[in-house]
């Protein structure tokens, strides 16, 4: 392709709207533009690299006998309240009505029509499983867009569903997926792990999150540099393996603590280390209030308190929550003679002599034990992972890194084809239900995502299979006869070996071409100019190293294909 026939906006500086590096960078490179709030235009560049991630799925979804489909963006409430998610999903299901008041909704995800479209279509167990997938554009009513790609509205999004007549068929489709996922985010060039993650409002028994590695990224992982164990924060376990303490416990006593409302503030007042106070936090957990306890320098983990209770939803209390059921205002919760469910941290139980709110204002109680001076409901993992904890599996050294959430696979269970009773009847004509799992990448958020992770200060580095281009052609002088024809011959000759390379034949100063060369960050740069040719050379550049070479004038396909099998070499070897 030629650049001077292809529209690339290039920018020379980032918009002042402009956030998170993905975000600047994409709008400098002449690869999207904004047309409102979390609403992108693809232009030619940016669709191609959206293109090629889309293929690279396509290819690994077909070789896992996923069959492409495409289901309608605009779906019916009917099928959500079926499910019960119309009235639970939140505000960021776009509701409308049509002209007849109807109501309907833009698809965020397709659970609900996929189920309705299989339970129409399958009677037996010889007709499962079923493995579908599409490639769609979603709409999800973000209360903040921003970052441009990386939280938009609207954004293209893989999805894929299975069907199967058993938990072991189910399984089989999973690790399928699982697979087949793993496979995709190697092709693309990615540093990436794929983790243990909550369910959230999509529901189902166990997931796992695929997380690009980047500094930037929005969520925290920790994983294990012993063995293969990685885990969202929301979900990596925390294993306490001490003893129940059995020291014997002072009686309790109440001490005044004016004006010390935090941990740190306690602590220092106190001279006490923070793990030797036990926080208490009050939640609404389905509109109960319930007390978590954790210790000082530990922070509780909403998630795996709503797992732990088998509850829908987790919030903090408010003020006038804590003030009723405690009677002091928020800074001086404590468990002792608490009227409310109180579950604790396991690790607590390693523990006596703790200080904990009294319950009353400017005032802590010392010398508590837990088992002996509180109601404890129940104990359980209730905090967040921290570097010092153990890997839950090998008991290996945790780390905790950035990761951009790029796929997430489900294994659903049966909440939507029981709740939509999507059934079959098995190999004695007993009626069964079907057994689920979905599985989405955001194609667009990868984009983004590479670009988070693959970046300089002159601008995009493109891992080779999702860059727009593989080789970028510079046409130094195109006033020159000598030079054209030799950039032509390239052309025509890396055309021929089947290299996707953009020639620069612009009327623009070297300086400029260079600087665009960078910014789009296509692998390999090939320049061609007078000065060179008298020399009976090209020059090339690997874009991710920064180094440079140079190549036969008379001998180019040879020194060529040389060339950029190293490059390519050099990002598979990174």
């Amino acid at each position: 392709m030629r650049f001077s026939s292809c529209y690339i906006p290039t920018l020379k500086e980032s918009p002042a709207d402009a956030e998170v590096v993905s975000h600047k960078l994409l709008l400098r490179a002449g690869m999207v533009r904004r047309l409102t709030s979390g609403l992108y235009v693809y232009l030619p560049l940016g669709l191609r690299v959206i293109e090629k991630i889309g293929r690279i799925v396509r290819e690994e979804m077909e070789k896992a006998d996923f069959r492409e489909l495409l289901m309608p963006m605009v779906q019916p409430a009917d099928l959500w309240k079926e499910t019960g998610r119309w009235e639970h999903y939140g505000k960021e299901l776009l509701r409308f009505k049509d002209r007849n008041e109807r109501e309907y909704c833009l698809g965020p995800t397709h659970e609900e029509v996929i189920t309705d479209l299989v339970r129409g279509e399958v009677r037996s167990y010889r007709q499962l499983p079923v493995r579908l997938y599409q490639v769609q554009t979603k709409f999800r009513d973000e209360i903040r867009p921003r970052f441009g790609l990386m939280r938009g509205r609207e954004f293209v999004m893989k999805d894929g569903y299975s069907f199967d007549a058993n938990t072991e068929g189910a399984e089989k489709s999973y690790k399928a997926m699982y697979d087949a996922y793993m496979r995709i985010f190697r092709r693309l060039g990615l540093r990436f792990r794929a983790v243990e993650a909550d369910t959230g409002s999509i529901g189902g028994n166990f997931s796992h999150e695929f997380m690009v590695l980047a500094d930037t990224g929005e969520d925290t992982i920790a994983f294990c540099h012993e063995c293969e164990y990685a885990a969202n924060v929301e979900r990596a376990e925390v294993v306490w393996k001490g003893q129940p303490a059995t020291a014997a416990c002072p009686a309790m006593e109440e001490i005044a603590t004016p004006g010390a409302h935090s941990v740190e503030e306690v602590a220092t007042m106190l001279g006490v280390p923070a793990s030797s106070i036990v926080k208490t936090m009050l939640f609404k957990a389905d509109g109960q209030t319930v007390a978590v306890l954790v210790r000082g320098d530990r922070e509780v983990n909403d998630i795996k308190l709503k797992n732990l209770m088998k509850v829908q939803e987790v919030e903090l209390a408010d003020a006038a929550t804590v003030q009723a059921v405690t009677g002091a205002p928020v800074g001086f919760a404590g468990p002792v003679k608490l009227g409310v469910p109180i579950y604790a941290d396991a690790e607590l139980q390693g523990g006596t002599a703790y200080v904990v709110g009294a319950n009353a204002a400017d005032a802590h109680i010392k010398h508590v034990d837990l088992k002996r001076d509180a109601a404890v409901t129940a104990w359980g993992d209730l905090r967040t992972i921290t570097p010092e904890d153990q890997c839950p599996r090998c008991g290996g050294r945790m780390e905790l890194t950035r990761g951009i959430e790029v796929g997430h696979i489900f294994m659903l269970g049966v909440k939507y084809s029981e709740a939509m009773h999507a059934v079959f009847l098995d190999e004695n004509g007993k009626e069964q239900t079907m057994i689920m799992g979905c599985y989405g990448i955001g194609v667009s958020r990868v984009a983004a995502a590479a670009i988070e992770q693959n970046h300089d200060e002159n601008g995009i580095v493109f891992p080779p299979p999702v860059a727009p281009f593989e080789c970028i052609l510079l046409n130094l002088d195109p006033r020159s006869e000598e030079v054209n024809a030799k950039v032509e011959e390239m052309y025509t000759m890396l055309q021929g070996r089947g290299v996707e390379v953009l020639m620069d034949d612009r009327e623009e100063r070297p300086g400029v071409k260079f600087k665009d060369a960078d910014l789009l960050g296509i692998p390999t740069q090939i320049v061609v100019g007078g000065k060179g040719l008298a020399r009976g050379i090209v020059e090339c550049k690997d874009r991710r190293t920064g180094e440079k070479g140079e190549l036969s004038a008379d001998n180019l396909e040879q020194d060529f294909a040389a060339w950029i099998e190293k490059v390519r070499q050099g990002w598979a070897d990174r």
